[in-house]
């Protein structure tokens, strides 16, 4: 049986109070949205777009929703299987079982298809993750146990008397410790607690956290790191997890309540080429980051003159749009219009 690897924070109940009463409201957007399914499948791209993106996936979100429509797309023919291999994992996420081993693996070859070796088979490799200086941060659990610690995983999982949320998280972070695979590792890690959260509420399988999560991608790696060292206590990325869910539920209610009444007009009807209605304050935010696409957030919100809370809800807004797009890391990156 597995040993306790994570400690109880007491903050977790306020946030998993925060997480109910976001879903209420969600509920409620969801139900007065005009085009429930171009948002849920806006949401699809935008997770499988920022999943692959952080493994080094060089298409831009336009591509990525190009792929989804069966159309020509002219890139890397390894970024585009990728990209294909995720949304077909996505199509399916509801035909498997997040306590079957089985499934697991029948998950990971659809997502590494034609892409690495040992595709849906746990490797027979030693691995070691390291960073860009190729500095060692962590091996992964040796090849001949790590059939026996997924089962095990799996079944605490399926007995565990904490929150879904908690255990979701947990089973996200353990499954990156033990490295089961030679690669896509971190795309099975956060489809399988995409998958676990869906099993507790369906409008997982539609919330954008894989996108929140690459917004926030140094913390993301670092939250994994401490968890380890010097030894294994997976609260911190737990904690990560959770504020992740909450600001992805945040950003799904905002944008679900946008107004959208599909109407596209001339060009100063304020609607979009998308069919999104765009108001003064999106067309200004769009006008200064054309100009400027280095602004950060607080930048921005002071150019602007709104809350920096503000500026990030339309940021979310426009991007789940598809009328913009981070391009590069948190801290050097550029944002991107069009």
């Amino acid at each position: 049986m597995i040993p306790p690897f994570f400690t109880d924070q007491p903050a977790w109940l306020d946030k998993v109070g925060q997480i109910y009463a976001l879903l209420e409201r969600v509920k409620i957007s969801e139900e007065r949205a005009a085009d429930l399914v171009r948002l849920r499948r806006a949401n699809r791209i935008s997770s499988v777009h920022s999943s692959t993106a952080i493994e080094g996936n060089r298409l831009t979100l336009a591509q990525v929703g190009a792929v989804a429509d069966g159309q020509i797309v002219y890139a890397p023919a390894r970024d585009v299987l990728e990209v294909e291999n995720a949304l077909a994992a996505y199509e399916v996420l509801g035909s498997f079982d997040p306590g079957s081993v089985d499934d697991f693996l029948r998950a990971h070859g659809l997502l590494t298809r034609g892409l690495v070796a040992e595709s849906g088979a746990f490797r027979t490799v030693e691995v070691a993750i390291v960073n860009d200086d190729d500095e060692v941060l962590h091996h992964g659990s040796r090849p001949g146990k790590v059939p026996r610690l997924v089962a095990e995983l799996f079944e605490w999982a399926g007995t565990a008397e904490q929150h879904p949320l908690v255990v979701s998280s947990a089973v996200h972070f353990l499954v990156e410790y033990i490295h089961p695979f030679r690669d896509g590792n971190g795309r099975i890690g956060r489809l399988w607690q995409t998958l676990m959260l869906s099993r507790w509420h369906p409008v997982f399988e539609w919330l954008p956290t894989e996108t929140l999560i690459r917004r926030h991608q140094a913390d993301y790696y670092q939250a994994l790191q401490v968890s380890h060292d010097p030894e294994i206590d997976a609260a911190p990325f737990i904690t990560f997890m959770l504020d992740i869910i909450e600001h992805s539920l945040r950003q799904y209610r905002d944008v679900a309540d946008t107004p959208d009444d599909g109407v596209s007009g001339g060009a100063n009807d304020g609607v979009s080429g998308s069919g999104l209605r765009l108001d003064a304050l999106d067309r200004t935010i769009l006008a200064r980051l054309t100009a400027d696409g280095t602004l950060t957030i607080v930048q921005l919100a002071a150019v602007v003159g709104r809350s920096s809370r503000t500026v990030e809800r339309r940021l979310a807004k426009l991007t789940a749009a598809s009328l913009l797009r981070r391009a590069g890391s948190d801290k050097t990156g550029r944002w991107v219009v069009g």
